[in-house]
């Protein structure tokens, strides 16, 4: 299937034959869609809290944050291309401005960026057409080649914000150590990380003095190794012009290795685009710290009851253990377990509570796109709670989409992890994921189709076997920007 060639730039790419012939094997075969159980609600798989257990939570992260090394990784590498599809379409085809379109021109007074197009286009005189090139184009702002990180979401007296110094500000307020350290990790493109260093230079002496804190920001991009192989019609090796193999990024949950990377005791996860003026940042303080205090509770029970499983064991203990994971810590026990040995109890017991650990946002559904928390039936019979994606679900089994629309709320990508053991040991996190969980698209080059893969979403199949926390948070703190429409909203005024 390979020549010596195959073999040399397979290796040069980190990646290994065995692991592409996989890739292959997995076009040829497809992904299985996920059993669903049933979706996840408030008292089934949903923790939703009173003002007491929210103030009790936030107490109990703030006792501890200054002990503890906590970090924010915020995925930042994708273009901002997609923002910007209507926009592109009437470049492309001009005439009557579509409604969105109008929206943007007649509104462009209110975005961050107005003073910077202003010195480009007379906007007063210019047509649609003409603004939007100075807006998107090389010769203009370049906004469609720019990262979402880099533009500029929100105006203030002092200047305007990207969403990059927007997540510097949250750091400042909540992931932030005894020695007034605030760490951030940004995962971005190759072609970008000289303008994100750049204005974090520009930037970094002001904020560390307004904000009292020293920032430690560490980028990484995704790695070429996690790229997955392009195959034909016929799942045969795509090759280019030249005769090379095509390799195409696996989307977000390749970052799954650039998290694995990093060491600290708390991690915040939050997309780059879910950011909101200063205004309105208090609710996204106090919910961030209400699921790292929960994690950090569920953690201690769980170290506690692995200590206990290696000692002496009781069928009181097994019990006890049994039902935290059913009621608390989303796993259901495979109907089998009743039968096992005291023993083997405990075996199974302690390997299921020895996992990396996640407690995730979920906000009432309302409409937005996303993935949503269901139960879902795992190959050893057990239940776990799952983020799972439309596309994970098979479109043509009645009862699985009956479940689907059952779904009350949705995933903001609001997580909160703990990655180390009762040791202080990182776990591998590539142990825990589950590689059944990816998506096969058909694509196109240069008029050729090809088809591409995917792996499993980050919060999806990466995480899969994760022990999973779900919290209700509120609708507040979720705040995407998918269109520059969006930046409209009050909500990003």
């Amino acid at each position: 299937m390979f020549t010596p060639a195959d073999t040399l730039q397979i290796a040069k790419r980190g990646s290994t034959q065995e692991g592409v012939k996989q890739q292959i094997s997995n076009f040829e075969a497809g992904f299985p869609y996920l059993k669903l159980e049933a979706a996840a609600t408030i008292g089934d798989g949903i923790l939703k809290l009173n003002e007491a257990e929210v103030e009790t939570a936030i107490s109990n992260y703030q006792a501890r944050m200054a002990d503890l090394i906590s970090i924010k990784f915020v995925p930042a590498s994708g273009a901002a291309s997609r923002m910007f599809k209507a926009m592109f379409a009437h470049i492309d085809k001009g005439g009557t401005p579509s409604e969105a379109v109008q929206q943007v021109v007649d509104h462009l007074t209110d975005f961050a960026f107005y003073e910077d197009l202003k010195a480009l286009v007379d906007v007063d005189t210019a047509s649609p057409k003409e603004i939007l090139e100075a807006l998107l184009l090389a010769d203009g702002l370049n906004y469609a080649e720019l990262p979402k990180g880099l533009l500029k979401f929100h105006r203030y007296d002092a200047g305007a914000r990207t969403p990059f110094e927007e997540h510097l500000v949250e750091g400042a307020n909540y992931v932030k150590d005894a020695d007034g350290v605030s760490r951030l990790h940004f995962t971005i493109s190759p072609a970008h990380r000289h303008l994100f260093i750049r204005l974090l230079e520009s930037v970094l002496d002001a904020y560390q003095s307004s904000h009292e804190v020293k920032f430690e920001v560490g980028f990484s991009e995704q790695k070429p190794s996690t790229d997955t192989i392009a195959v034909d019609l016929e799942n045969n090796p795509f090759r280019l012009d030249d005769g090379t193999l095509l390799f195409r990024p696996a989307g977000h949950g390749a970052l799954i290795e650039n998290l694995n990377e990093l060491d600290a005791d708390v991690i915040f996860i939050k997309n780059i685009d879910n950011v909101v003026p200063d205004r309105l940042k208090g609710e996204t303080y106090r919910y961030k710290q209400v699921l790292a205090g929960t994690l950090l509770a569920y953690q201690g029970l769980v170290f506690k009851y692995l200590d206990q499983l290696e000692g002496e064991v009781t069928k009181e203990l097994i019990g006890e253990i049994a039902t935290f994971l059913n009621d608390d810590l989303g796993t259901k026990l495979p109907d089998t377990f009743m039968d096992m040995g005291l023993v083997a109890q405990a075996q199974f017991l302690h390997t299921k509570l020895n996992r990396p650990m996640r407690v995730c946002g979920m906000v009432k559904n309302e409409g937005e796109p996303g993935g949503g928390p269901f139960w879902v039936a795992n190959a050893d019979g057990s239940k776990s709670l799952q983020i799972v994606e439309s596309a994970q679900i098979d479109p043509n089994e009645a009862s699985q989409q009956a479940i689907m629309q059952n779904a009350t709320h949705f995933n903001p990508v609001d997580l909160v992890c703990a990655t180390r053991d009762r040791n202080g040991k990182a776990f591998n996190l590539l142990n825990y994921t589950d590689p059944q969980t990816g998506f096969i698209s058909e694509k196109s080059l240069s008029g050729r189709e090809l088809k591409a893969q995917e792996l499993p979403g980050l919060w999806n199949g990466a995480m899969a076997d994760w022990l999973t926390v779900f919290v209700e948070v509120p609708i507040v703190t979720f705040n995407p920007v998918k269109t520059i429409n969006d930046l409209l909203r009050e909500n990003h005024q």
